[in-house]
């Protein structure tokens, strides 16, 4: 009776919001429709797209020569990429500066998610928020617009909401129903609900007891640090003098004649990688930093009160047999009320994120509490059968979201991502707050503002359905195309396809021949990730110029396993060498940074401190003879430690190879006081910390464990056992 009545109020509600949502939603399509239609006239006149990519020499060169430039826009993430390019595309003549790399702030650290967001929906309906609404309405037009411009880098993402009571199965069904009608005629694919057999049979992996069933709602999934350098790269082809590393000082002021007001007018630059400063002449400068929008404010008026409160959001990076290849998982309510994606990206699994207040940073940092949070709450969903293991944690990040709020507002979960759109009195343009998702429609309001302002000559927004870097003639077989035609591995064609578009042929015509029978072409970095040498000789093409850039935001490696990123290190590091002329002691300080990025950044550091020389042992006493055995095998000197050449003589006794500093690198993961030798006693730290599940994938244990069964294997048969004999 209760369940029938909660059914029942559940449709009378969920009844009532439909029809108000389909009332809302039919008007904004009949707008949206009126002012496209606007859009695609006016892009008539756009300016040409270039076949050749200015190198970023010549785009500092450009900087420093060509005048005043009407739009100059500060910041290298999405959203400032995508006021370049939407400048640029009206005939502005554009720049943009990035202290760092494009996208190496918070448009590199996110969900990887392109979505309305399900539950800014629900705060719109609970209370009734009509900005929230359109906030979402707006999120899930630009999803498809996303989609569209870059099929490449984007696609539609299965997500599914277990239910494990059964009055939610309405609340939520009507919830996502709802989500697909504001959607309207841009819904990917329409909700469904799954029976608990058919929800176990797509997720496997699901806690099975007490669930009753599954809903399944789409929205889309893109490679973040890849579509922001599409947007920065689409922009330069369109003629914005685009540069990285290339840091603002202060801003350029001039008196109006007219009002006697001081004026924005320009920046003084610094070109971080030479040291040389340069002004940069404009009508009119766009702040679009993210984090630090109120710091280049405080450029322009220290008085002025601060709009942003960063949130920090930590995500975390794990095998991928902990999801299926093709379904994502929403817990929509976590033990403190947040809510967490579970997803499939890359060929590994992405789980986050987390939601707190955090101070503004360069290089925010993961911390052991938040991964462990995520941890737990994955714990809750996945069956009795699935360890989920600290170890088991490849990569870790923190982004910082630059949510507008209130300088009152305490909680950041209260927050919503509209953005807004301000104008200073000296006329510097700022655009905070947002989402990913919703990048061009920022920009196009952003760009609508300065040419109010500034009275720029300039005619509507030519982005709507723009195509971006690679997309052109991208379409889903081309990777059998470069399979057929170049001899590349399959799946190093699929990823090259799917990283670079249309112009992975650029990256294929460059790729060393192996010298093998198959694949003919394509030298992997690492043997488990299909990225291979080709790609970072390209990647300085694309404006790389640390070895930070090419781990992080030109591969992914950084992002999906940091021991893999390490490994592949120096030889990215030889590459650039040889593309950027770089001397032995500039490769040691690449090699040295982009290490400390790895350790600090991306979560090395709270995986190696699952085992430190304080790390408890807790063995029980027969495992501990076992392990003291097996260390024994290798220690057969009865030093109470074993080195490189202990664990060489093993090998060699077994008939395998291994060359030195391979030994070296699998000893230095344990060797926990760095003396050159493993001892017994961290040996059996390590052993328990595999056993708690806190390490995992410890190349020494492995190699131990199978040098004792091949030696045992190898032991002589006794004579009386084998049956006699003379």
């Amino acid at each position: 009776m209760a369940f029938q009545k909660a059914v029942k109020g559940t449709a009378l509600i969920g009844g009532g919001a439909i029809a108000t949502v389909f009332g809302l939603s039919q008007f904004s399509q009949y707008r949206n429709k009126h002012g496209a239609l606007v859009q695609v006239q006016a892009a008539e006149g756009a300016p040409v797209r270039k076949d050749h990519l200015p190198t970023r020499e010549q785009q500092i060169l450009a900087l420093q020569t060509s005048g005043e430039f009407d739009v100059l826009v500060i910041g290298g993430g999405a959203t400032g990429c995508g006021c370049a390019l939407d400048a640029a595309t009206r005939g502005l003549k554009t720049a943009l500066l990035e202290r760092d790399d494009f996208s190496s702030g918070t448009s590199s650290r996110s969900t990887k998610l392109i979505h309305g967001g399900v539950r800014y929906l629900q705060k719109a309906i609970m209370k009734l928020d009509f900005e929230q609404y359109r906030m979402v309405k707006e999120a899930l037009e630009e999803r498809a617009h996303l989609l569209q411009s870059a099929p490449h880098l984007s696609a539609p993402l299965p997500i599914m909401l277990p239910i494990y009571k059964w009055w939610q199965l309405p609340y939520y069904w009507v919830g996502i129903k709802l989500y697909d009608l504001v959607a309207g005629s841009q819904c990917l694919k329409s909700s469904y609900v799954l029976t608990k057999s058919r929800a176990l049979e797509l997720f496997p992996m699901l806690r099975k007891d007490k669930l009753v069933g599954a809903i399944v709602y789409y929205d889309g999934q893109h490679n973040d640090a890849r579509m922001n350098l599409a947007i920065a790269l689409t922009a330069a082809r369109y003629g914005a003098a685009t540069a990285n590393y290339a840091e603002v000082r202060h801003l350029l002021k001039t008196t109006d004649t007219g009002s006697g007001r001081q004026r924005v007018c320009g920046v003084r630059c610094r070109d971080v990688l030479t040291g040389k400063e340069f002004d940069v002449r404009a009508k009119c400068v766009i702040n679009a930093t993210g984090p630090f929008t109120d710091s280049v404010r405080k450029m322009d008026d220290q008085e002025v009160p601060n709009i942003c409160q960063p949130s920090a959001g930590v995500h975390i990076v794990m095998p991928g047999y902990y999801s299926p290849d093709n379904m994502g998982l929403l817990d929509p309510a976590t033990s403190d009320g947040r809510v967490i994606f579970f997803l499939p990206w890359e060929k590994m699994t992405i789980a986050g994120t987390t939601d707190s207040p955090t101070d503004v940073t360069s290089h925010p940092i993961p911390t052991e509490e938040d991964i462990n949070f995520i941890l737990s709450e994955v714990r809750n969903y996945l069956g009795a059968d699935v360890e989920v293991r600290r170890g088991d944690v490849l990569a870790a990040w923190s982004g910082i979201r630059p949510l507008v709020t209130n300088p009152d507002s305490k909680d950041t979960q209260s927050i919503s991502r509209n953005h807004v759109v301000t104008v200073s009195d000296s006329g510097l343009i700022t655009i905070a707050g947002g989402k990913w998702t919703t990048y061009r429609a920022m920009a196009r309001d952003t760009i609508d503002a300065a040419i109010q302002e500034h009275n720029l000559k300039a005619g509507s927004c030519k982005t709507m359905g723009l195509q971006l870097e690679g997309a052109q003639d991208w379409s889903p077989t081309l990777y059998i195309r470069l399979v057929q035609d170049y001899g590349l591995e399959s799946e190093v064609a699929q990823h090259l396809a799917s990283t670079y578009g249309d112009k992975a042929f650029e990256v294929a015509k460059i790729a060393q021949v192996t010298g093998k029978r198959w694949p003919i072409v394509g030298k992997r970095l690492v043997s488990e990730f299909p990225y291979i040498e080709a790609e970072v000789v390209y990647g300085v093409k694309e404006y790389a110029r640390t070895a930070v850039d090419m781990i992080s935001r030109r591969t992914r490696l950084a992002f999906l396993n940091v021991q893999a990123a390490e490994e592949a290190l120096p030889r990215i590091v030889d590459i650039m060498a040889k593309e950027l002329n770089w001397c032995e002691q500039k490769k040691k300080e690449q090699l040295e940074t982009a290490k400390t990025f790895l350790y600090y950044e991306m979560g090395y550091k709270v995986k190696t401190d699952q085992l430190t020389d304080r790390s408890e042992i807790s063995l029980v006493p027969s495992d501990i003879e076992r392990y003291k055995k097996r260390f024994r095998m290798f220690d057969k000197d009865k030093k109470g430690f074993i080195t490189i050449l202990d664990v060489q003589r093993v090998l060699e006794s077994i008939s395998v190879q291994m060359d030195e500093n391979t030994l070296h690198e699998i000893l230095n993961e344990v060797d926990l006081n760095k003396n050159g030798q493993v001892e017994l006693n961290e040996f059996l730290q390590l052993m328990s910390a595999i056993q708690k599940g806190r390490v995992s994938g410890s190349r020494l244990a492995v190699l131990m464990k199978s040098a004792e069964e091949n030696l045992r294997r190898r032991e002589a048969i006794p004579v009386d056992r084998s049956g006699g004999g003379l």
